[in-house]
């Protein structure tokens, strides 16, 4: 790819119908880098996703696929297999449709659900299903980025030199950090390839219908609720960028990467 100015990149594990606030980055960028290569963990939304409606938390419940780890704890996502797919098909197609069926705009969403289910009864992989999942909500938002897999690249082991290589090798100018990643960035790599960090997030409102649950509910809940349309207006107009750094030099002793 060639670098192109004002090209804004978002580097995020693939997470199974992820959260709003998820999905919200993600449609702000215009490249996703699905990191892929990094360590599988269960207790993550890599292979889950909670749904329900954000007013009744005691309805809410978690939607996991079985998964398998040939390397155990060590495994990155990209090797993890989907156990029992044909199991996990009727789960996902039952569970959404028991906590968002009854959502007015639920029949444009329930498309994308089938999406993923389609994409379970031809693999096993789990990196598969989950940017499938993803890709078929920001497809219902009009997402005009594209997406490639950190593991199509060779880049640093060290955390934040590893996401500078990584929005450099796609030949972005700005990479967009999330809440969590401001807790552990550090901005030298970027400044290094003149790259800038932009820091995301969205509305703390929880009295809001679309915000409320952002950071712990799938995306399915907003999106069957509130409908596409606002979704979409609400993440273009009410998320809050912040350019913390920004690039003032050309890039210099820059290690070279390469495709896998």
């Amino acid at each position: 790819m060639t670098r192109s100015r004002g090209l804004l990149c978002a580097i995020h594990q693939p997470n199974l119908f992820p959260r709003l606030s998820t999905l919200a980055k993600l449609f702000t960028a215009d490249i996703w880098i699905a990191l892929d290569d990094v360590q599988f963990a269960r207790r993550d939304y890599q292979h889950r996703a909670r749904l329900g409606r954000h007013d009744d938390p005691n309805a809410q419940q978690w939607m996991s696929l079985p998964v398998r780890s040939p390397d155990g704890r060590s495994s990155p996502i990209k090797d993890i297999g989907i156990l029992e797919r044909e199991r996990s098909i009727r789960r996902i197609l039952r569970m959404t449709r028991q906590h968002h069926g009854r959502g007015e705009h639920w029949s444009a969403v329930e498309a994308g659900v089938r999406q993923v289910a389609e994409m379970i009864s031809r693999t096993e992989s789990l990196a598969d299903v989950a940017i499938t999942s993803t890709l078929s909500l920001l497809d219902l938002l009009h997402w005009r980025g594209i997406v490639v897999r950190s593991s199509e690249f060779v880049v640093s082991a060290d955390r934040s030199t590893r996401l500078a290589d990584l929005t450099h090798a796609v030949g972005a100018t700005s990479y967009l950090c999330g809440t969590g990643g401001a807790r552990y960035l550090r901005p030298d790599p970027f400044s290094k390839r003149a790259i800038g960090v932009i820091y995301f997030s969205v509305p703390t409102d929880t009295s809001h219908e679309i915000w409320a649950g952002a950071q712990r509910l799938s995306s399915i809940a907003a999106l069957a609720e509130a409908g596409l349309s606002a979704v979409r207006h609400a993440i273009e107009v009410e998320v809050q960028l912040t350019h913390h750094l920004a690039p003032t030099t050309e890039p210099t002793g820059q290690q070279e990467l390469s495709l896998k």
